[in-house]
Formats: C-alpha cells, sequence, structure tokens
C-alpha cells in the first residue's frame, strides 16, 4: 500500500478541503555504487579542501553562492531560514484555467490527493464541480520547506496534482542554437508523403504498450553475470544514412506499412509484446548512495561490500 508523503488541506475560498498527497509515480531507474576495480570495495567519497589537502568535517562547511570566479558571497543556515516560505499546510487556489492552456513542458512531478477522514463529501463536491466545468486549478503549496506552483485536476474518481515550473525556469526557444533554417523550405508532395507516414503510425495511446527496453537490458545483463556467465559485447549499429528526404520517407512509409501487415492493430500482435525472459516481471531498485545506468560520476558513500561474483540472481538486483 502507498503511503501518503503529506497532508493537509486544499483551500479555494472558505472551503478547506482535507487532502493526503501520495506519490503517482515509482522510479525504476537502475543504480549503481562506485567500486575499487582491483578489490571490488565501494569508494568513500570525501569532502577535501585542495589548498590545504585535507579532509573538511561538515560543521565546518558553508554555503557560498558564485558571483565571478573564486568570488563568492557567504550565506548563513539561519539566514536561509528566515527567507523560508511559511510553513502552512494549504493548497492554496489562486485560479482556475482551461487545460489546453497549460503547455505540458511546464509539467513537473505527479501526485494523488486522496480525502482525509471525514472529507468525502467535500472532496467528492470539489472532483465532481472541476469534471464538470473542464477546469483545471492553479495553486501553491510548500512541501518540505519549498514553494511549488501546481495544477490540480480530475483524473477518473481521484484528483490528482502536478507541481510546475514556474515561467523563468522554462528556457524559451530563442536561445536555442540550432533553429530550422528559415530558408529551407518544403514542398506539397514532401508533405503529404510525411503526414501519409503520421496516418500509418497513428493509434489510440496505451501506456502499458510502452516498455524501458533500455534497463530490461540492463537488467538481463547483471542477472547473467550475476549467474557466472561471460556477456560478449555488441557493437552498436550506426543508423544508415538516407542523404534524400523523399526517399527516407518512403521507406519510411513503405516500413511502417509492411511492420502493420496493412492492419492497424499489428503492432499488438505476439510479437510487439514479447519481452525479454530474464528481465519480465523485474523491478529495478532505486537504492540510496547509487548512480543512475550509464552514468560515470555518481556518487556513492563508503562501506566495505565486496562486488558480487557468482552470487545469487535476487542478490544483484536488490544490489542495484
Amino acid at each position: 500500500m502507498a503511503r501518503s508523503i503529506w497532508s493537509g488541506a486544499i483551500s479555494f475560498g472558505l472551503v478547506n478541503v482535507p487532502v493526503k498527497l501520495y506519490s503517482a509515480v515509482s522510479r525504476k531507474t537502475v543504480r549503481f555504487h562506485q567500486l575499487h576495480e582491483a578489490d571490488g570495495v565501494r569508494i568513500q567519497q570525501k569532502r577535501v579542501c585542495p589548498q590545504h589537502d585535507e579532509e573538511v568535517p561538515y560543521d565546518q562547511i558553508v554555503k557560498g553562492y558564485e558571483i565571478g570566479p573564486d568570488r563568492y558571497v557567504i550565506v548563513t543556515s539561519e539566514e536561509l531560514e528566515s527567507l523560508d516560505p511559511k510553513k502552512t499546510r494549504t493548497i492554496d487556489i489562486e485560479d482556475f484555467v482551461e487545460l489546453d492552456q497549460i503547455d505540458p513542458i511546464f509539467y513537473d512531478h505527479p501526485y494523488y490527493l486522496a480525502p482525509d477522514k471525514g472529507a468525502a463529501k467535500a472532496y467528492g463536491l470539489l472532483l465532481t464541480a472541476m469534471r464538470e466545468s473542464g477546469r483545471v486549478a492553479i495553486a501553491r503549496v510548500v512541501i518540505r520547506s519549498k514553494e511549488h506552483l501546481t495544477a490540480i485536476r480530475p483524473t477518473g474518481d481521484v484528483l490528482t496534482m502536478a507541481t510546475m515550473l514556474f515561467a523563468d525556469e522554462v528556457v524559451p526557444t530563442d536561445r536555442l542554437d540550432e533553429l530550422p533554417d528559415e530558408t529551407a523550405e518544403v514542398n506539397e508532395r514532401e508533405v503529404a508523403m510525411a503526414q501519409q507516414l503520421i496516418e500509418s503510425l497513428s493509434t489510440d495511446f496505451d501506456p502499458s504498450k510502452y516498455r524501458d527496453e533500455y534497463r530490461e537490458r540492463v537488467m538481463d545483463l547483471i542477472e547473467r553475470k550475476a549467474d557466472g556467465e561471460d556477456v560478449a559485447i555488441q557493437p552498436a549499429e550506426e543508423p544508415a544514412r538516407v542523404p534524400d528526404l523523399m526517399a527516407a520517407l518512403e521507406a519510411s512509409l513503405a516500413a511502417a506499412t509492411k511492420g502493420r501487415g496493412g492492419d492497424d492493430g499489428g503492432e499488438d500482435g505476439d510479437a510487439a509484446k514479447k519481452k525479454p525472459s530474464r528481465a519480465k516481471g523485474k523491478a529495478a531498485t532505486n537504492g540510496g548512495g547509487g548512480k543512475d545506468a550509464g552514468s560515470n560520476d555518481g556518487k556513492s558513500s563508503g562501506g566495505k561490500g565486496r562486488a558480487a561474483k557468482g552470487s545469487s540472481r535476487a542478490k544483484a538486483a536488490g544490489k542495484s
């Protein structure tokens, strides 16, 4: 059972609806620890002052904001605490807007809002009113000493809340180095072919259809090595270059048509649903102190554990 991570009340006007907050996602990132290659012992991370070449105790470390090369403004913990947003237990609704007015780029992390004890009627009233109005509530809430802008909307029989980015956190497109060249014109035949390709790939959205195939391959590799298997590294395939745009569109359309076998539901067949046998049903852990798969600079804390050699499959997955 999921556990609530925050409790409070949705506030709009003079109405308060007691709610509990639950995370709506469970990340399945594969994480690794850093080990010494020679003996498999975990690497320790130490805070070292390069000027004195000595480790610095935590109580002697302060926060500094860089304003120039080797120039910092020191800010104390007491000064930061005095600026903390007022800790309240309310989600304060400021506006109601149309859903299609919110660019998805502003969404950050999703949560569920469930009614607290004795709040079922008020919660149901707000849920029904918002569903019938088709509006999304824009609100503010303080969670773990940080103020968040949020969007609240009905999803089925529950209210969901997504934290949002503030406007100055979204990078404007005019800051991008390589935007489409205004002089690059496309002809009607190319547009028609592209639209035909889009139509050939169009279907209803089914989230269960899409899997993290990279994570499955990583877990499969870990399990095979944990079982003592020598795994050969397969060379990466370089994508073929098609210099002619029309040739690329025609080849893509032919491949899409052949892949679906002339039937829009072709991708839902057994071949599309086939999963690696070892990774099927596996959920990689989010163990603390690790780093993401493929990362080269993640942090890990000290320890005396050694690299698993010939260990069980469960131990390999659990130590990720």
